[in-house]
């Protein structure tokens, strides 16, 4: 049971993220925000540890930092309505923490597959989509630490959870070196922030996500198309 839930680790962690991202396409604001952006959150964690469960120190390292994040404030940690200018770069830092080994992690056990499936592939999305979410904590550390470091009309809003939304919007777009333009960093470190996003995109792309490739290719010339899943 436990090595069938392991090999859909990914699956269910990048299910997750896909729903935070755009499930308020499908649920009503304030119902998604209320009630089931917290249930995600908290679900993002859970499967963010189980990823690395294998991995004992890391895995204690996470359990610690989320009972770190609860023992400060509660099960409000999850909610963003709950979040203030004060303490949001607390929360950020806490986020931070956990996402980098996480992806670090999700990254590692893919460039080290042996032979690639469905179970690799999908962590080369959920690898992706996880950059995207640094890459906005990055951004809103830049934007509540040296407020006024990004310009655009999406911004102009005193909610910060409006202003989280714009720059998740921009992290991502960003990543993907799409550039509308509404949003423009106007800052020396938040054109920095914007470099590294770009940067890690197409290192992404060209490093990870083609060396997966070559795999895939390689294998199935040698007419092998299975093997073992990763560890």
């Amino acid at each position: 049971m436990f090595n069938l839930l392991y090999k859909y680790r990914f699956d269910t962690f990048f299910a997750i993220q896909l729903a935070i991202l755009f499930g308020s396409l499908l649920v009503p604001a304030d119902i998604f925000e209320h009630t089931v952006l917290p249930v995600l959150l908290k679900l993002s964690m859970a499967a963010g540890i189980f990823l690395v469960i294998r991995q004992q120190h890391l895995m204690v390292y996470l359990i610690g930092l989320l009972v770190m994040a609860i023992s400060m404030f509660g099960w409000t940690f999850f909610q963003r309505t709950q979040a203030t200018d004060g303490n949001a770069a607390v929360r950020i830092a806490i986020y931070m923490a956990f996402y980098l080994p996480v992806t670090f992690a999700i990254i590692k056990q893919v460039w080290r597959a042996e032979y690639v499936d469905r179970t690799v592939i999908i962590g080369v999305m959920s690898g992706y989509v996880a950059l995207g979410i640094i890459a906005f904590l990055m951004l809103m550390a830049v934007e509540l630490h040296h407020p006024g470091s990004f310009s655009g009309e999406l911004l102009q809003s005193d909610d910060l959870r409006m202003r989280a939304d714009a720059t998740l919007y921009y992290a991502y777009i960003t990543l993907l070196t799409i550039g509308y333009g509404e949003i423009i960093p106007v800052t020396p470190i938040a054109q920095k922030v914007a470099i590294l996003t770009g940067l890690m995109g197409q290192f992404y792309l060209v490093i990870i996500t083609a060396v997966i490739v070559g795999k895939y290719v390689q294998h199935q010339g040698d007419g092998n198309g299975g093997g073992p899943n990763l560890d």
